[in-house]
């Protein structure tokens, strides 16, 4: 583009962002084509009277906004807007994998881990239609009455391998985290120590923060959460509560050995701690392992939804719990988020027992598997884990790369994902050098061979290849 030249009298503002806004103006007006490549840096900086620095900030705030791609010696590059009439890239009906959904400002979603869409909205949609006629009342009202049928669903979706929670210990939930955090919020109290892996689902603890409880880890090894230092964070900190993932661990896929289910349940009771078991990811494994409540029954909370291997738009969550506590975190549970409502909970339930819940997970593990192939191909020959059924990996990075470094260079390749960062429960001293990619969210199978290649594009070329700035 040797003849264009932005105008920065439109706007008021620091400058890198005029000059950013001015290119994305004529962006949408067409005047800057897709593919087009913007001017040099230090060519345009002089050219409008100003550093490099100025126009390597416009730049990179345009990388921000999904306008733009820049790689080191090719230059900066204006990305196309996806439009499923013109954009040659939109998926036809025959296209095997899932319907296409725009990714934010032009960047590839690996950083979620919800169930792929295999066409869930028409089956929901229709449960929707036949709850609103059947229950106009309920509908128009608060939820002040749980059918016995969400208890019966709880228990067919919670129970795995010989688990079988009871209908008593029942507590239909906002989805799962919200199961966890009503548990957290009825048993325990502001001042109250959580154990928590250095690694894990890092937003309990946040959350959990958020109400006055403090964190305390408990380290871990490639065999999953070490029962010794558990006993003496027990011993140091009397927790109250430890939160853990037992099967397919969030994000590092461990499965904790039924030795270790069964230590660790020893110490809870010697120690009087109740056990959060998210088995969130365990529902789509095959695992044999018995769930950690076999061992300890009496002080552990099941919890599990449908968001993984279902869909994550309905919301759908469960609880299993000793009788004992269902009442005071049911009640926590409305206290912290309004209330259940009927409509969600009457159509998550129907799905369950109408075995439409299961058919959807058995076609979203279908489709992982078929993801999971193309990233075990691509990905051969790196240190990386991956679980059949589960829609995540963890990848261990080569030297030199570093977890925060290696995000920010595939986010300017286009494609999300999370570095280790995400999943630390508090301030850890741990390096693990790992990231996370989940391969669920993108439209399309060959969306997932575009972006795992920029992923071993980048692992080929180390950080050579990889500036932050273009």
């Amino acid at each position: 583009m040797t003849n264009w030249l932005p105008d920065l009298t439109a706007t008021s503002g620091p400058l890198y962002q005029r000059l950013a806004d001015s290119i994305e103006t004529d962006i949408d007006r067409g005047v800057i084509g897709a593919g087009a490549k913007l001017p040099p840096q230090r060519d345009l900086a002089y050219d409008i009277g100003t550093t490099v620095g100025t126009v390597g900030r416009a730049y990179q705030l345009l990388r921000e906004r999904g306008l733009v791609s820049g790689e080191v010696g090719r230059g900066t590059y204006v990305l196309g807007r996806h439009d499923t009439k013109t954009d040659p890239l939109a998926p036809d009906p025959h296209v095997e994998g899932t319907r296409y959904i725009d990714a934010p400002r032009g960047k590839l979603r690996f950083d979620s881990t919800a169930a792929p869409d295999i066409g869930q909205g028409d089956i929901v949609a229709d449960v929707l239609s036949r709850t609103a006629q059947d229950h106009p009342y309920e509908i128009s009202s608060y939820t002040r009455d749980f059918p016995d049928r969400w208890s019966e669903a709880g228990c067919s979706w919670l129970s795995r391998n010989s688990f079988r929670p009871s209908p008593d210990g029942i507590v239909p939930t906002l989805g799962t985290h919200a199961a966890v955090m009503a548990a957290i919020a009825a048993l325990t109290t502001p001042g109250d120590y959580i154990v928590f892996e250095h690694l894990t689902y890092s937003q309990i603890s946040r959350s959990a923060g958020l109400i006055g409880r403090r964190t305390a880890l408990v380290t871990s090894d490639e065999e999953g959460l070490d029962p010794e230092d558990f006993e003496r964070v027990c011993a140091q900190k009397h927790p109250k509560m430890l939160f853990l993932m037992p099967t397919a661990k969030n994000p590092t896929l461990v499965t904790l050995s039924a030795t270790r289910r069964e230590a660790i349940a020893r110490v809870a009771r010697e120690y009087n701690v109740v056990l959060i078991e998210d088995d969130l990811y365990g529902d789509l494994t095959d695992d044999p392992t018995p769930l950690l409540v076999e061992y300890a029954p009496e002080r552990t909370i099941v919890a599990g939804g449908l968001s993984k291997s279902v869909a994550a738009g309905v919301r759908g969550g469960w609880l299993a719990c000793p009788p004992a506590y269902r009442h005071r975190i049911r009640v926590a549970h409305k206290m912290l988020t309004g209330g259940l409502p009927f409509l969600l909970a009457e159509v998550c339930s129907r799905l369950v027992l109408s075995g439409q819940a299961s058919e959807m997970r058995k076609r979203s593990i279908v489709e992982i598997n078929a993801r999971m192939a193309i990233v075990r191909e691509t990905l051969a020959g790196f240190d990386f884990k991956a679980v059949d059924n589960v829609p995540f990996v963890w990848l261990t990075l080569p030297d030199p790369w570093l977890s925060g470094t290696f995000k920010n260079a595939c986010l300017e390749h286009g494609v999300l994902i999370d570095d280790e960062d995400e999943f630390k429960a508090g301030r850890s001293e741990q390096v693990f050098h790992g990231v996370r990619f989940g391969v669920s969210q993108p439209s399309r199978r060959e969306d997932i061979a575009g972006g795992v290649g920029v992923i071993r594009r980048l692992l080929d070329e180390g950080r050579a290849g990889y500036d932050s700035f273009s």
